[in-house]
């Protein structure tokens, strides 16, 4: 399959139109992510439907240049009166989001079924943008998309340090003298250039989506905000081209939504296995911390019982440290593996006792105890690394 790109011409086309998307789009959806402004994407590209038509009904061209000109007027005026609404009133941003992104989709599909009743509603095909066409991607729409990704990214470059203060701490940017409110229009402009040029591709239904998927897989990756930028942008160019060709293998599968489907694939495989963040990882420091402490309580109980003899190493019967530890699930698994670890030995069939490094391992546990260590039932729940 991969042979396509260098052979076929469409597939070639289709496939570099969708990375460049991917890539412009999940690099600039770092900062949507961040600022926690991930529905501003779908409101953007959902306003930018009636300026397509509106592009067209006016010019009764279907150049990419002249339809993407008309969605961005709209996306942009979308966005300017959200952030006039959260700034004027007490109306909040979701709110506000909310009404922008019905009321100008709805506009639009008003005049797209309008125009279905002109006689030139077969030539027009507009109704493609909703879900998009990337297979009828040519070279001038590559060519274009590349040249308003390029210079989205130089303005990107260009305001880098700006960006990441209004990201992170926008209140501190006011008091180095930044113009934040520039900035965050400068921003927000960058976002309706990265979603109008995917619409042809992706549609105004998903493209927000792609705008937002791969910078959330970007972030179970890493704090940094350089490398998720640089991280986001080669998953979005990854669920692109892969989403091209996956739809080229002759299924008839529509390739805007498809390349969609291959960014959540990175998304769920970056929730589940990112070292630091993922599920999965998670889930097994949960286990590894609980077996932790479940050895420190069978170790904590043997020194009690031991406490009330002359010897730190007297034995005791398995079952009392059963009953101790848990009724149901007892205190075997425990036993064995401070055995393992040399912590503690076994005595006949059934009996334990406290080895000379058990000993040094429970008082370095209840002096962490008298020292702030947490608490939990009367017994020392800190977990030291060293076990």
């Amino acid at each position: 399959m991969l042979e396509l790109l260098f052979t076929d011409y469409t597939i070639r086309t289709v496939a570099l139109g969708a990375a460049i998307l991917g890539c412009v789009s999940g690099a600039l959806g770092t900062f949507a992510v961040l600022r926690e402004q991930s529905l501003l994407g779908d409101a953007v590209s959902h306003a930018a439907l009636p300026g397509i038509v509106l592009a067209y009904m006016l010019t009764s061209s279907k150049a990419s240049i002249v339809l993407m000109l008309g969605a961005g007027v709209f996306g942009a005026l979308a966005t300017g009166l959200v952030l006039s609404v959260t700034s004027q009133t007490r109306i909040k941003f979701d709110t506000a989001l909310g009404i922008a992104l019905s009321v100008f989709f709805g506009f639009g599909l008003v005049l797209l079924t309008f125009m279905q009743k002109r006689p030139d509603a077969n030539q027009a095909g507009l109704e493609t943008f909703l879900f998009g066409q990337a297979a009828a991607l040519v070279s001038s729409d590559v060519i274009t998309m590349a040249v308003i990704g390029l210079c989205a990214m130089i303005v990107t470059a260009f305001f880098w340090k700006e960006f990441k203060i209004a990201s992170f701490d926008p209140d501190f940017g006011k008091t180095l003298g930044l113009r934040m409110n520039f900035v965050q229009g400068v921003l927000m402009v960058l976002f309706v250039l990265a979603i109008v040029i995917g619409l042809e591709a992706v549609g105004v239904v998903l493209m927000s989506a792609l705008l937002i998927g791969p910078a959330a897989a970007a972030r179970q990756w890493t704090d940094r905000l350089s490398l998720m930028f640089v991280l986001a942008a080669i998953i979005g160019a990854a669920s692109g081209v892969t989403g091209a060709l996956i739809s080229s293998t002759g299924s008839a599968l529509p390739t805007g939504p498809i390349i969609v489907l291959c960014a959540g694939v990175f998304v769920a495989i970056s929730l589940l296995f990112a070292p630091r963040r993922g599920l999965t990882w998670r889930w097994l420091r949960e286990w590894r911390n609980g077996h932790r402490l479940r050895m420190e309580a069978v170790l904590l109980d043997l020194y009690a019982l031991a406490s009330q003899h002359e010897r730190p190493d007297y034995p005791h019967e398995a079952a009392v440290l059963d009953l101790m530890a848990h009724p149901i699930t007892g205190s075997a698994r425990s036993l064995t593996a401070l055995e393992d670890r040399g912590l503690v030995a076994r005595v006949g069939e059934t009996q334990w006792s406290l080895t000379q490094a058990g000993v040094a391992r429970v008082d370095a546990i209840v002096a962490d105890r008298f020292e702030g260590g947490a608490m939990h039932g009367g017994k020392s729940v800190a977990i030291r690394h060293d076990t």
